[in-house]
């Protein structure tokens, strides 16, 4: 069985370790906040003390950090993994990047005989949790094969999409999805409570229709409940609707509704929201509409 190391222990990241742990992988694990660690270590993992300490003890090599210079900097970086990786490792990268990006680190790995994947997750921190996640994975068809047994630990639908890049821009797609839905569902939650609907009710009625979503079905209860705690965080949410709105304007596409939940996910920032779950979302419809989405 593979060694594996796990750089980044996030809201997604602390979850796939564990069930990667779970699974039977001797793994080794680094975060920059030290203390995440733990109970990682407690439950077996190994710690290091770098990502290339990380990689010296690992063959697959799991990176999950937030934004494209993150990437950059545990790979390339000062104690980065390529200090310590040797030829013919694998470095796979869950975060949610830039395509271009991904593809000029494969080929700055390759160089030094390192093999690379980009697979984001999608699922939330429930699905990290359970391992139940959907990987979208970019890259050479013989390391999705070799990387398939580990992936199997941490997702539940694992897809191979195509060359370098293809992951990170399926990614995309799926949160063109996400804040699309979440749009709706605060939208169709705004009526519900303005028609003096159950919203409990309505939940259960329209849930398994075909006006059903997972962020409908997922975070709809959460925020009748006035619960905001993230799965995802608003902040992150607008690095990856940055992502997708510098894609859309190389290839010159009108992503109209994309637009103008980045928008709204600006004023909530301003109001210092940034942290809260990116079904926060309908806390800007309710501000619009002067109703407030409560069961």
């Amino acid at each position: 069985m593979e060694r594996v190391g796990v750089i980044g222990l996030g809201i997604m990241g602390r979850g796939m370790a564990a069930n990667i742990l779970k699974a039977g992988f001797p793994t080794t694990v680094w975060n920059r906040t030290a203390s995440r660690m733990t109970p990682l270590v407690e439950a077996g993992a190994a710690a290091a003390t770098s990502p290339a300490d990380v990689a010296r003890h690992s063959d697959i090599i799991l990176t999950c950090v937030s934004d494209t210079p993150d990437v950059e900097q545990v790979l390339f970086g000062e104690d980065g993994v390529v200090h310590g990786a040797a030829s013919g490792a694998l470095v796979i990268d869950s975060s949610t990047i830039s395509p271009n990006a991904t593809r000029e680190f494969a080929e700055k790995l390759a160089g030094r005989g390192i093999a690379m994947l980009d697979a984001p997750v999608s699922g939330g921190s429930e699905g990290a949790e359970r391992g139940t996640l959907s990987v979208m994975v970019g890259g050479e068809a013989a390391s999705f094969e070799r990387a398939l047994p580990m992936l199997n630990a941490i997702g539940k639908t694992i897809t191979h999409v195509g060359p370098s890049g293809s992951g990170q821009s399926t990614k995309l797609v799926n949160q063109i999805l996400c804040v699309a839905n979440m749009l709706a569902a605060s939208e169709a939650l705004l009526l519900a409570k303005a028609s003096g609907l159950d919203l409990e009710r309505t939940l259960q009625a329209v849930g398994g229709g075909a006006g059903g979503s997972w962020m409908l079905n997922n975070r709809g209860p959460q925020v009748i409940k006035r619960d905001f705690r993230p799965g995802f965080t608003i902040d992150l949410q607008q690095k990856d609707l940055r992502l997708v709105l510098e894609a859309a304007d190389e290839l010159g596409l009108p992503l109209t509704l994309t637009s103008m939940c980045h928008g709204m996910y600006n004023v909530l920032q301003r109001q210092g929201l940034g942290e809260e779950g990116n079904h926060a979302l309908a806390r800007a419809v309710e501000q619009l509409a002067g109703i407030v989405i409560e069961g």
